[in-house]
């Protein structure tokens, strides 16, 4: 065989190798590992609608789902005008901290009755996540083994009844949905999510690695007009106004309650400084000065953006950070940052060195368990009040910065590319 019948018969697996995509080569080996005619892949999905599931049947039938009464009522509270932050003690404890938006968003689910609501709202949370890791440029062993790591995370997430799994699939998608060329549905993911629950307007970096950047900007324009006067079908244009003023009063009201020492909050890098020094009235802006400048930097190194694993350490570097800096960060948050540093570990060359072991180790132990009844009373308070389930990801974010700050992605691929093409000619692959 000619060399140049040899390059023409690879082309298109060191095209993928080339632009950091895994070529799914055991595609066939996937298929025969069944098992009750299922591949490992579909029950680990069914593994994540099962947790959904009994989290729902334990919190239902104990009448322990107050978040849910939260999120539904924000549905009638919104139909009645009625100030959709107050505290209605009658009907649950705490207060809605979403959007205004979140009114339409969850009526759906409100709708129903309050059992299969719930019941459909965990299931969804679920998919919602699966469908985001599912459409990731990876093959199936790599994304059930990033499924498999973020199980513990979601089942901390879906037993506080919480939204952030969704969340999570807003960014991830967005970024996917960018990457194929469906700006439209890129921005209203980045829209939706953001006049949600903040978190997922870190998708607007995203906007630098478009092929059609007018195209991304006009959409989000329209999705911003849509989301903001949809909640006016059930309300009214002055009740929608007026209810996005309380939203941005509430979400300041709640960012200085989070800065404390000890608690269940504030479980981030300034949160950490916090109590590791013992004074509360340590300020938040240095941290996200820096921490913004580090994120923002790589952004610069235009020339990589032709790499896809550039790009895609910088959606894994974005998951993180938006937790790592949050002071909002709580135990159910984390199914976020969570998924960033799995990814990140899943998507080298080589995931599974000992140094990468230690963090998986450090993520599913310390991250995923850390706060629970795994641990005795006297560690979990140890854990809590330093805020010790955020340092795993704060480490990993380091590390993630690091590389894309000072890591040449382009000439690593096209070496991994050079290195496969060897291999696929000493293997005989090219027959």
């Amino acid at each position: 065989m000619t060399l140049e019948l040899l390059d023409f018969k690879i082309k298109p697996q060191l095209e993928q190798l080339k632009n950091g995509i895994y070529p799914n080569r055991n595609r066939a080996k996937d298929n025969a590992k069944r098992i009750l005619y299922l591949t490992q892949y579909q029950w680990v999905s069914v593994l994540y609608l099962a947790v959904a599931i009994y989290c729902w049947q334990y919190k239902y039938f104990r009448h322990i789902y107050n978040n849910y009464l939260i999120f539904r009522q924000v549905y009638y509270h919104a139909r009645e005008g009625l100030n959709l932050y107050a505290f209605y003690p009658k009907e649950y404890y705490d207060q809605n901290h979403y959007g205004p938006v979140f009114s339409m968003f969850i009526s759906p689910f409100a709708i129903l009755p309050e059992g299969l609501g719930f019941l459909l709202w965990q299931i969804v949370n679920a998919m919602a996540f699966l469908i985001a890791i599912h459409m990731l440029p990876f093959t199936n062993r790599i994304k059930t083994l990033i499924l498999l790591f973020c199980v513990i995370e979601f089942a901390n997430t879906s037993h506080y009844m919480q939204s952030n799994a969704i969340i999570a699939a807003f960014i991830i998608l967005s970024f996917v949905l960018v990457k194929r060329g469906k700006d439209e549905w890129a921005t209203a993911c980045i829209v939706l999510g953001t006049f949600i629950k903040l978190y997922p307007v870190i998708g607007f970096v995203f906007f630098l690695f478009s092929k059609n950047k007018l195209k991304f900007i006009l959409s989000t324009m329209i999705w911003m007009i849509i989301f903001f006067i949809c909640p006016m079908v059930i309300s009214s244009p002055s009740y929608v106004i007026q209810s996005y003023h309380d939203w941005f009063t509430q979400l300041a009201v709640k960012n200085s309650m989070n800065v404390t020492l000890g608690g269940t909050i504030d479980w981030c890098v300034m949160g950490v400084a916090r109590r590791l020094s013992g004074d509360p009235t340590i300020s938040n802006m240095p941290f996200l000065a820096v921490g913004m400048t580090i994120f923002a930097i790589p952004l610069l190194r235009f020339k990589q953006f032709a790499s896809l694993k550039f790009r895609l350490q910088v959606l894994t570097s974005a998951l993180i950070v938006t937790v790592i800096f949050s002071t909002g960060a709580e135990h159910p948050t984390f199914i976020i940052a969570t998924a960033g540093a799995v990814i990140y570990i899943m998507m080298q060359n080589k995931p599974f060195t000992p140094f990468n072991i230690t963090l998986l180790i450090l993520l599913l132990v310390i991250t995923g368990l850390g706060p629970s009844d795994a641990f005795p009373r006297f560690m979990r308070d140890w854990i809590e009040y330093y805020a010790v389930k955020a340092w795993p990801c704060i480490i990993i974010w380091i590390k993630i910065a690091y590389e894309l700050i000072f890591k040449n992605f382009i000439v690593e691929e096209s070496t991994s590319a050079r290195e496969s093409y060897n291999t696929l000619i000493v293997n005989g692959q090219t027959n």
